[in-house]
């Protein structure tokens, strides 16, 4: 059998510095585990603005699209802020995401104990958080027609469409289904149905599918301001959320700072199954390209580390080796290593990118 295969679009800003921390929790697996990953790297975002005059060269995409996992760094920053829209680093991004069809966008906002003190929540709100947010991620208002800025009686008029169809409902809702029958069997579906169309559709459908195939999961349904409000109320009500595009955008970045950093918090977006039973995806820290800190040694790996741990969960079936590099990451927190955005005032000197990349594979020869 061939190894599994993975390219990594380190992109821009803190990207390329995250990512080299990674590249040594891979070299661990394949020297210390015999968990072998052929790595092959590209570029995105500005850096391929920057060499190809696009954010993402033609040969990239199709590259992944061939490959098991991608797992992206970051892309944007203020150099390409007057670019056209059209080839702004983000578009890169995007493309990735449409072309790669990667519909179901998984956002878990997960507390450590040993960082409870940082959220902006009282600690006994977030302590034990462990909340899964899928989003929605390539239909929706982000992508439906007509969109533009337009003339109209004299003035502009900005047009974004809200535009679900069925089959899009349906095989995100199941995806969600899935997964909160592996956790703690409870969904929450989030829309506005009381006032959009789409979100009338959207809770028929979820409905239909929870009665139908997955009775045995409790469903509930919510409008999203009202989620918006309970995620900064009571957010360990949640276990698993469902909803569409805009709203995942919104909702789970507000769940991802009730855990005190968003250096800290991976994500996966899912696709359609390949050939070998595998979903396309494509893996990426949360925190964005943070161009005030790039290149200071000073951006927090941990993030991007997680989500190569869900990338050996979802895409090479190895939750164990998954569960143990996140054990890691919860055992250097707790042993007190930190990056600057995890120290409290007046505390000792953080860990550099490097160092806290290295205390985790220290924490990981100690699970030998």
């Amino acid at each position: 059998m061939s190894n599994p295969s993975l390219l990594i679009l380190a992109g821009d800003g803190i990207g390329p510095e995250v990512m080299v921390e990674v590249r040594k929790i891979i070299d661990w697996f394949g020297s210390k585990r015999d968990l072998t990953i052929d790595v092959t790297e590209d570029l995105v975002g500005g850096a391929a603005y920057d060499k190809h005059g696009t954010p993402l060269h033609d040969d990239t995409m199709a590259h992944a699209q061939e490959v098991d996992a991608v797992l992206l760094g970051a892309v944007g920053g203020p150099a390409y802020d007057d670019l056209d829209f059209s080839v702004k680093p983000e578009r890169g991004l995007l493309r990735l995401r449409k072309e790669m069809d990667l519909f179901a966008n998984l956002r878990p906002a997960q507390c450590f104990d040993a960082l409870a003190d940082f959220s902006s929540l009282k600690k006994e709100l977030v302590a034990g958080l462990d909340i899964m947010i899928v989003r929605e991620l390539t239909s929706g208002s982000y992508f439906g027609e007509p969109r533009g800025i337009f003339e109209e009686n004299g003035e502009r008029v900005g047009i974004n469409t809200q535009r679900y169809t069925e089959s899009e409902i349906d095989r995100v809702a199941r995806s969600a289904f899935e997964l909160a029958r592996k956790r703690d069997n409870r969904l929450c579906s989030v829309e506005k149905a009381n006032v959009m169309e789409s979100g009338i559709l959207w809770r028929e459908v979820v409905t239909k599918i929870g009665a139908e195939d997955y009775p045995d999961v409790e469903l509930s349904h919510m409008y999203a301001d009202n989620c918006a409000m309970q995620l900064v109320r009571n957010p360990k009500q949640f276990d698993t959320i469902v909803t569409d595009n805009l709203f995942g955008d919104i909702l789970s970045d507000c769940a991802a700072m009730l855990t005190g950093s968003l250096g800290m918090l991976p994500s996966a977006s899912l696709g359609v199954p390949m050939e070998n039973g595998k979903p396309k995806a494509m893996y990426e820290p949360v925190h964005g390209s943070a161009p005030d800190i790039a290149g200071q040694g000073k951006a927090n790996p941990c993030a991007c580390i997680l989500s190569f741990a869900m990338a050996l969960r979802y895409s090479y079936d190895e939750g164990a080796e998954a569960d143990r590099l996140e054990a890691a990451v919860e055992k250097v927190l707790a042993d007190g290593v930190r990056t600057a955005d995890l120290m409290q005032a007046g505390a000792a000197k953080p860990a550099n990118t490097s160092e806290m990349g290295d205390a985790v594979i220290a924490a990981l020869d100690t699970s030998l």
